[in-house]
């Protein structure tokens, strides 16, 4: 008999059952379309040998004025910059104390420092650059490093863990830096025993506020050729790729706002904008999570409102606080928790101008949204959503697969990815059963159509700058090539990729599959018989798992049509099956290493029959 083409539209459907969605795919995992047909995503390679401490949170590029390109990446523990091949730490140094007094312990690793009123919390990292000599029996050059705090004694003692077993008691002294404090990884709620209101409950059941304490993310920019940088509700810090070696720390910038939620530079104009700020510049206790200002064009210190410049401030109201902002086309679009405004540079005497475009469409974090040449698409609390000069919800075919299992708690931490290659815009983000990112859901936004899958990102920068995409995995239970050298140093590097480059995961396999929805393969209520499977795949590497399930009834249990999996070549021609039903689904799978692949049009071998 003839051949019978079998075809399924691009994008995953999971909004209808299994046999409703017939003509789509249902499920995959590692998985893009691309001119309407399934394939392996690319595949990633590690950045460089050097990992960074704790989870990184954000990433940027750009260009110094000499051309030599820029990247910047900021964990829950630090900040680090990368130029000319090599790694800097510019983690800011928020106090320095002479002289300290720093004890070993006799044959341990505990080395006690003190220092009166020291500020510092368990987890905390701190620097020795200068350190006596001899000290614990071993030339003082060897503590000249960084040391993770292991325990607070007492408001002026702490410990940290020395490089090497110590001899005797005699003291020396160190310089100490404090480097900025760690923040937290993810966000904590219910924070704090018996932090409730007074009288609540009985004696010795745990009442906690509900406070919630977010995780550390800083936002970055860049401001001409040097990085701009703010940890939320922090101070503002500047870093030059020029004047600063990669060695020196982020500055505080001065004269500027001390608690802000997140920065944006404003284009062409030119003017530092911080977001959920101060009322009153330099008193964290006025911060407003609603209130915008910006600095004089041009001048990332000059931020007192006067007749002859151009700083000034505006608060929104439409939500509870500000959450997010993207640059897009001749317009800023500012996002708080419930809508959408659109900020635009209007010149003297306003400096800018505030028009809300939408309610009811907020964002869901600082780094929800991605602009497309002028068209942002942005990840909301039940939706995701389109501005291309109206706001649109954005239908969406896996819609209740990631709303219906997605840990809210952690929204602060979804990360969306922009892929120009593959007219691709993805959001990484935490599904219920994990406080960490471990799922993506992907939007293709010239073929109108989604993925779904499991590859962790916690960033992701697109092509441009640097020329593959780059992103960063969170590894908890490693300190592997960990940089710089932390003493003590307790587990979690952030791995940062170059992605979309050969076809494993870092030299491991992927493991790809994609699924379809059943689709009938007899005729009114008719048994038919699938003597035939003749494969398409225009791009295949390696061998292909191929699974078929029939089903007699559109209610009934799945029935394998065998209990391994054909296996394709490419090299095969056809595949002999022996399978019955009214109606088919297949799945396509890869778990090779340098494997990619691409599918085209399925065929099949089929005649009449019934049921033996």
């Amino acid at each position: 008999m003839a051949l019978t083409k079998v075809s399924f539209a691009a994008g995953i459907d999971k909004q209808d059952s299994k046999y409703g969605a017939e003509g789509r795919w249902v499920d995959s995992d590692y998985v893009r379309f691309r001119y309407g047909l399934p394939e392996q995503i690319g595949g990633w390679a590690a950045f460089s040998d050097k990992n960074l401490i704790g989870v990184a949170r954000d990433i940027w590029t750009w260009t110094a004025l000499n051309g030599t390109p820029q990247l910047a990446v900021s964990t829950n523990k630090k900040v680090y910059a990368y130029n000319g091949g090599s790694w800097g730490d510019i983690t800011p140094v928020t106090k320095t104390s002479v002289g300290k007094t720093i004890t070993p312990t006799n044959a341990s690793t505990v080395i006690t420092v003190t220092d009166v009123a020291h500020g510092t919390l368990v987890g905390d990292i701190v620097s020795f650059t200068t350190v006596s000599s001899p000290f614990g029996g071993t030339t003082g050059a060897t503590f000249q490093i960084q040391y993770e705090v292991q325990t607070v004694i007492d408001l002026d003692n702490y410990t940290v863990k020395s490089p090497v077993t110590l001899s005797g008691t005699t003291p020396g002294t160190a310089t100490i830096k404090y480097l900025y404090p760690i923040g937290n990884s993810i966000a904590l709620s219910s924070y704090g025993w018996g932090t409730s209101t007074w009288g609540t409950s009985t004696w010795g059941t745990p009442r906690t506020s509900g406070v919630s304490l977010p995780p550390r993310i800083w936002s970055l920019d860049n401001f001409g050729e040097n990085l701009v940088l703010c940890p939320a509700q922090g101070a503002l810090y500047e870093w030059s790729p020029t004047t600063d070696d990669l060695g020196v720390a982020a500055h505080i910038v001065n004269g500027a706002p001390t608690s802000s939620a997140f920065i944006l530079v404003s284009t062409p104009d030119r003017h530092l904008i911080c977001f959920g700020t101060e009322g009153t510049i330099g008193s964290p206790s006025t911060r407003d999570p609603m209130l915008v200002r910006w600095s004089d064009t041009e001048s990332l210190t000059d931020w007192t409102i006067t007749a002859t410049n151009s700083a000034g401030s505006q608060r929104l109201t439409d939500g509870n606080e500000l959450v997010g902002a993207v640059r897009s086309r001749n317009q800023i679009l500012v996002f708080t928790d419930n809508a959408l405004y659109g900020m635009q540079y209007v010149g003297t005497p306003y400096t800018f101008g505030f028009q809300q475009l939408g309610t009811n469409c907020g964002g869901l974090s600082q780094n929800a949204a991605a602009d497309v040449n002028g068209v942002c698409f942005w990840m909301s609390p039940q939706s995701f959503f389109v501005f291309d000069g109206t706001v649109k919800k954005l239908p969406c075919s896996v819609q209740d697969a990631v709303f219906n299992n997605f840990n809210y708690t952690q929204h602060q931490l979804v990360y969306a990815g922009l892929n120009s290659q593959f007219n691709e815009v993805t959001w990484f983000y935490p599904t219920a059963n994990s406080t960490e990112i471990d799922g993506f859901v992907t939007y293709n936004y010239v073929e109108n159509c989604w993925q779904q899958g499991t590859l962790a990102r916690t960033t992701w920068r697109d092509r441009g700058v640097f020329d593959l995409p780059l992103a960063t995995k969170w590894d908890p239970d490693s300190v592997s090539g960990a940089y710089p050298t932390v003493s003590g140093l307790s587990n979690g590097i952030s791995v940062l990729y170059n992605q979309e480059t050969g076809d494993s995961a870092d030299g491991a396999s992927i493991a790809s599959y994609i699924q379809s929805a059943f689709f009938d393969i007899a005729d009114g209520d008719a048994i038919s018989f699938v003597k035939r499977l003749v494969p398409d795949f225009s791009v295949q590497n390696d061998t292909m798992d191929f699974y078929a399930v029939s089903r007699a009834f559109s209610i009934a249990p799945d029935s394998p049509s065998s209990l391994t999996p054909y296996v394709f070549t490419a090299a095969t021609q056809k595949i002999d099956t022996r399978i019955r039903g009214r109606a088919l689904s297949i799945k396509i799978e890869s778990n090779s290493t340098n494997n990619g692949w691409r599918f085209g049009t399925l065929r099949l071998d089929i005649q009449p029959d019934g049921m033996r």
